[in-house]
């Protein structure tokens, strides 16, 4: 019985030494068979967000303009040097031109305006009767792209004794754009084909970087 106790008590001592050496050599906050880094250590690769990320675009959008008419924008459309354009499609544009200056006798009651426009008529007046608008029942004497020449009809009118008065024609033009979209180096080959054939048909080329397109990231 001697002999096992001190067996027990050997066993034990060797126990709590190498206990001991353990809690000696394993430093704060490591793990056994190696460590793992924390949350906050690592980093979010690219495209590991759920926001989303613009693609550079390498792509040119072209517009040209102003096509006075339908016929020639369809044509410059169906141009064989625009085979290869992406994208595109016709623009339609109500544009405000420059005002003509008018010489009317102002809107009168119909009876009289009528009465009066066929005296008129009758003595070799170039003039006619305006039907709509906001001179309804006026006598229109003449429409003038010069203030100039609209003024001078205007005192010869008035030296026969005609009530007369110069007033803003507004007036409104429908035109066309066309755009599309192409690679940089062949959108400048494209406008210089249409150019040399058609460039008397357009006033002005704008050349743009297409905007760029957003895309997902995905999540992690």
């Amino acid at each position: 019985m001697k002999w096992l106790a001190l067996v027990l008590v050997v066993i034990n001592l060797c126990v709590w030494q190498l206990s001991d050496y353990a809690k000696g050599d394993v430093k704060p906050g490591s793990t056994v068979g190696g460590s793992l880094p924390r949350v906050a250590s690592l980093k979010v690769q690219n495209g590991a967000s759920g926001s989303l990320e613009p693609v550079p675009s390498a792509r040119e959008c072209v517009r040209l303009g102003w096509l006075k008419s339908l016929e020639i924008a369809e044509a410059l459309k169906s141009h064989s040097a625009l085979a290869r354009a992406e994208s595109m499609f016709l623009e339609e544009v109500e544009r405000p031109l420059p005002s003509l200056h008018w010489v009317i006798i102002p809107p009168q009651p119909r009876s009289e305006a009528l009465e009066q426009f066929r005296e008129m008529q009758k003595r070799g007046i170039d003039s006619y009767l305006v039907t709509e608008g906001a001179n309804r029942n006026a006598i229109s004497l003449g429409l003038f792209e010069s203030r100039r020449a609209a003024i001078s009809v205007l005192e010869e009118k008035k030296s026969k004794n005609f009530n007369v008065v110069l007033v803003n024609f507004d007036r409104n033009q429908i035109s066309y754009a066309l755009a599309f979209e192409s690679e940089p180096n062949l959108a400048q080959e494209m406008v210089q084909a249409l150019e040399a054939g058609y460039g008397a048909e357009f006033d002005f080329v704008e050349f743009n970087r297409c905007e760029s397109v957003a895309t997902p990231e995905n999540n992690p």
